[in-house]
């Protein structure tokens, strides 16, 4: 999908970027060169979703996994030992294991566009690395999951305008610790035409929430206003403590995307996404469990002299870009559990703690803004056709 075009209508035109505040959409598609596409089913027995990261320019990506039960696709590529240029796209789903079936949808879309490392006459090879996470059953029924169709249509929806956030997407089904979990995003300025931005999907067996008070861990982390109007919750709400962690079936996993438009060499992004893990462990306690398959990966989609790790000279811009993309993880965590909403006796954190954000008047436009249309029999039906390959010939 082409990048939208700005609207140049005076009361519509993007307001100059402020040092230090989130972007225009708070999204990662502030950054320049990332788009979000998604879809899901939260009918039953579905209840799960995909969220595609789409990189028109296929850009260099760097992958860092901690968590101790990951369910991944392509990540070894990413190593800067190995020769692949860069990325075309990123999943981020749902349905755990079978949910990576999405990917070959992602890649035939590609494909059709002519996206991909240049084979010859052969054509193109797209490049997707995926994490998804375990939301299997949560819906009723553990077959009830995504598919090549699902993820055709999250990447035909791919766009640089806002991001829909809550129960949709790859984040449909996710759970935050004992609360209902989501997809979520936030990005942050940082000067000279730089953005950085994340995306994730909260989906933890550690809690979000500090046990003593109620309150969400990397609140403490917002930008400016970002979380005005969030408060502690009253002591009748708190009570009873509760650990806030997982509890059925231990198997959860946080997978998000960092990214930036500085330019960054293939090194520069594999530290990026290790970096970006902290923002995980600063919001959620405990994290990289081995119930977990918390993954990470970072994204540069900057042209020109890269930056390098070995370069002395590059050290100090580096680290503010890993810094801004662990905190921008951390503040989507934080948003994402403000966002989710109930569903199928999953309880939110709004549901539980009401009076923390009663005040909170962001939050309806958080839950608002951009796309996230949901899978029907029809959609389904057309992606299958554009899926389909050539019969075998007879004979064979």
């Amino acid at each position: 999908m082409a990048r939208v075009a700005a609207d140049p209508s005076p009361s519509r035109r993007p307001v100059a970027p402020v040092l230090g505040s989130p972007g225009q959409h708070n999204a990662i598609t502030d950054v320049p060169g990332v788009l979000v596409g998604q879809v899901q089913l939260a009918a039953r027995p579905y209840l799960t979703g995909v969220t595609v990261v789409y990189l028109p320019e296929m850009s260099v990506t760097g992958v860092d996994q901690r968590g101790g039960a990951p369910a991944t696709h392509e990540t070894d590529l990413l190593s800067p030992l190995n020769s692949n240029p860069g990325v075309n796209a990123i999943q981020l789903g749902g349905s755990s294991l079978y949910g990576l079936s999405a990917v070959s949808g992602i890649v035939r879309w590609l494909e059709e566009r002519g996206e991909g490392v240049n084979l010859g006459p052969v054509g193109v090879a797209p490049i997707v690395p995926a994490a998804d996470i375990f939301d299997l059953g949560r819906g009723g029924d553990i077959k009830a999951r995504t598919s090549p169709e699902w993820g055709w249509l999250a990447a035909a929806a791919a766009s640089d305008g806002p991001v829909r956030q809550g129960n949709v997407g790859g984040g449909t089904g996710a759970l935050a610790g004992d609360l209902k979990g989501g997809v979520v995003t936030a990005s942050v300025y940082l000067g000279s035409d730089v953005y950085v931005g994340a995306i994730v999907l909260v989906n933890s067996y550690g809690s979000v929430v500090d046990p003593a008070r109620g309150t969400l861990l990397g609140a403490g982390l917002g930008l400016g206003v970002e979380f005005a109007g969030l408060k502690p919750p009253t002591a009748a709400e708190r009570r009873p403590a509760a650990s806030g962690r997982g509890s059925g079936t231990p198997l959860h996993t946080v997978v998000a995307v960092v990214a930036t438009n500085a330019p960054l060499e293939k090194a520069a992004v594999t530290r990026m996404a290790g970096h970006a893990e902290d923002g995980i462990a600063r919001a959620i306690s405990p994290s990289h469990t081995l119930y977990d398959g918390d993954t990470v990966f970072a994204v540069s989609t900057g042209a020109g002299s890269a930056l390098r790790v070995n370069d002395p000279a590059a050290a100090s811009r580096l680290n503010e870009i890993f810094d801004a993309g662990a905190r921008a993880l951390s503040r989507a965590i934080v948003r994402a559990v403000l966002c989710a909403e109930p569903v199928n006796g999953y309880t939110s954190y709004c549901e539980r703690f009401p009076s923390a954000c009663q005040g909170l008047e962001a939050l309806a436009a958080w839950r608002g803004g951009g796309q996230a249309q949901a899978v029907t029999a029809r959609a389904l039906a057309e992606a299958r056709r554009k899926l389909s390959l050539p019969p075998v010939p007879d004979g064979t």
